[in-house]
C-alpha cells in the first residue's frame, strides 16, 4: 500500500472503530443512566432503538453528501456529528433530551461505516482488499473493547457522564482527515468524467428504479448478517451468563473481551481468505462453522468452556462480517457507491432490530431457557445467511479505484 493509501484505510478504520466505542459506552451505563434519570433500564433502552433507528437515515444524507461532494467530507462531517452528540449527551438534562440526543447521534453513527467503507475500499490494491475489508469491519468489537476498558477506568472516578466526554475525542480524527487524506481515487475519477460530458450523471433515486433487485437482495444479505450476529452478541452476557448462569457482572465482562478477541481474529482471517475462494463461499462457510459451536457456547458447564465457546463462536461470526465492506462495496454501482452500500447495510440492521426481544420471548416461553433460544436462533440465521450469499452475486476482482460501474 502507498502512503495515501494507508492513510485513506486508517481514517476509515478508526472513524467505525472510535464510532462503535461511542455507541458502546452507552450500552455500558444504561442502568446507571436509568438511576440518574430516576427510571428504568428499559425507558432508557429506547436511547439504543433510536441509535439504531435513524441510522439508515445517516447512511442516507451522508450518502448523498459522499457521492456529490466526495467521501472526505462526508467522513468528516458523520464523525464531527457524532462527536459532537456525544459530548453533549454527558450534559443531558432530563431522559427527554438524552433520547432525543442519541437518535440524532444515530445519524452521525449511520453515515459513518458506508462512507468510510467506499472510501477504504476504492483506495486498497485489489490484492488485499480482503483482508483489509476484515480488519475494517472488526473496527466494531475494536470499539466495543475501548468501550469496555473506558468503563473499567473512567467510570469508577467520574461517572456516566465522564465516560460521554470521554467519547468526544473522535472530533480530533477530523483534522486527520482534512490534512493527512486523499480523495478516493474512484470518486475523482467520476468526477472528472461527468465534467467532461464522458459519463452520465447517476443519481440514487435513478439506480434503485434501475438496479432495485440487487438492492433489495444487498437489505435481505444484511438483515440476515445483523440478525446472525445481534443472535449472538444482545443477551448473551447478561440474560445468559448473568441472568440464567448466575455468573457476577466482573466475570461476563471478561468472557465479553475473551470473544471480541475471537471476533478480530475472525474477520480479518475469513476477510483474507475471501480473497482467494471469494466473497461469497467465504461468507457461507464462516457461518456454518458457528453451528457445530453452539453447544460449547451455551452447552458448556464451566466458565471456562463458555469462555471458549464464546471465542469460537464469534470468530466464526464475525469471520462472515469481515466479507462484508469489500463484497457490498464490489457489488454497489460507482455512481452512487457512497450511498447504495451504506443503505442496504443500515436498512438490514433496522430490519433486525427485533432479533434480541425475539430471543427474550422464546426464552420465557421455554421457561426462561436463554440457552434454547439463542441457540436455535443462531442456527437458523447461520443457515439462511449462508444460502442467501451462496444464490448472491460476487466481483472480487472489481477494480473500484477506477470510478467505473
Amino acid at each position: 500500500m502507498t502512503g495515501a493509501q494507508r492513510r485513506a484505510f486508517t481514517a476509515a478504520y478508526l472513524g467505525w472503530t472510535l464510532d462503535a466505542f461511542d455507541f458502546f459506552i452507552l450500552v455500558m451505563v444504561v442502568r446507571h443512566v436509568a438511576a440518574t434519570f430516576n427510571t428504568d433500564i428499559k425507558s432508557v433502552s429506547y436511547a439504543i432503538f433510536l441509535t439504531l433507528a435513524m441510522r439508515p437515515v445517516g447512511a442516507m444524507l451522508f450518502g448523498l453528501v459522499a457521492d456529490r461532494y466526495g467521501r472526505r467530507p462526508a467522513l468528516m462531517g458523520s464523525i464531527m456529528l457524532y462527536a459532537v452528540v456525544e459530548l453533549l449527551s454527558a450534559f443531558a438534562p432530563t431522559l427527554g433530551a438524552f433520547l432525543v440526543l442519541r437518535a440524532v447521534f444515530g445519524i452521525g453513527m449511520g453515515g459513518v461505516w458506508g462512507v468510510g467503507a467506499s472510501l477504504a475500499m476504492e483506495s486498497a490494491p485489489v490484492r488485499s482488499r480482503g483482508l483489509l475489508s476484515g480488519i475494517l469491519q472488526e473496527g466494531y468489537p475494536a470499539g466495543n473493547l475501548l468501550a469496555a476498558l473506558t468503563y473499567w477506568l473512567v467510570f469508577p472516578h467520574f461517572g456516566w457522564r465522564g465516560m460521554f466526554v470521554v467519547g468526544a475525542l473522535p472530533a480530533v480524527l477530523v483534522v486527520f482527515i482534512r490534512y493527512g487524506v486523499e480523495e478516493s481515487p474512484a470518486w475523482t475519477a467520476a468526477r472528472s468524467a461527468k465534467a467532461s460530458g464522458l459519463a452520465p450523471s447517476e443519481g440514487i433515486l435513478s439506480t434503485l428504479r434501475t438496479r432495485w433487485p440487487l438492492f433489495l437482495y444487498m437489505v435481505a444479505l444484511m438483515t440476515a448478517f445483523n440478525f446472525f450476529s445481534h443472535g449472538t452478541q444482545d443477551l448473551y452476557p447478561s440474560a445468559f451468563l448473568e441472568k440464567q448462569r448466575g455468573y457476577p457482572l466482573e466475570t461476563a465482562f471478561k468472557v465479553t473481551i475473551v470473544y471480541n478477541i475471537g471476533a478480530i481474529l475472525g474477520g480479518m482471517i475469513f476477510g483474507a481468505f475471501s480473497q482467494r475462494i471469494g466473497r461469497r463461499r467465504a461468507i457461507a462457510i464462516s457461518a456454518l462453522l458457528s453451528i457445530p459451536m453452539i453447544p460449547i457456547w451455551i452447552g458448556s458447564s464451566s466458565i471456562v468452556g463458555l469462555a471458549v465457546g464464546a471465542f469460537l463462536i464469534q470468530f466464526a461470526v464475525q469471520g462472515a462480517w469481515g466479507v462484508v465492506p469489500a463484497h457490498l462495496n464490489e457489488l454497489s454501482p460507482a455512481a452512487v457507491r457512497g450511498t447504495f452500500p451504506g443503505l442496504a447495510y443500515q436498512l438490514g440492521n433496522l430490519a433486525a432490530a427485533s432479533t434480541g426481544p425475539l430471543q427474550a420471548i422464546v426464552a420465557e416461553r421455554h421457561g426462561g431457557d436463554y440457552a434454547f433460544s439463542l441457540g436455535w436462533v443462531v442456527g437458523i440465521g447461520a443457515v439462511i445467511l449462508s444460502i442467501l450469499a451462496l444464490l448472491g452475486p460476487e466481483a472480487r476482482t472489481a477494480e473500484l479505484a477506477s470510478g467505473k460501474a
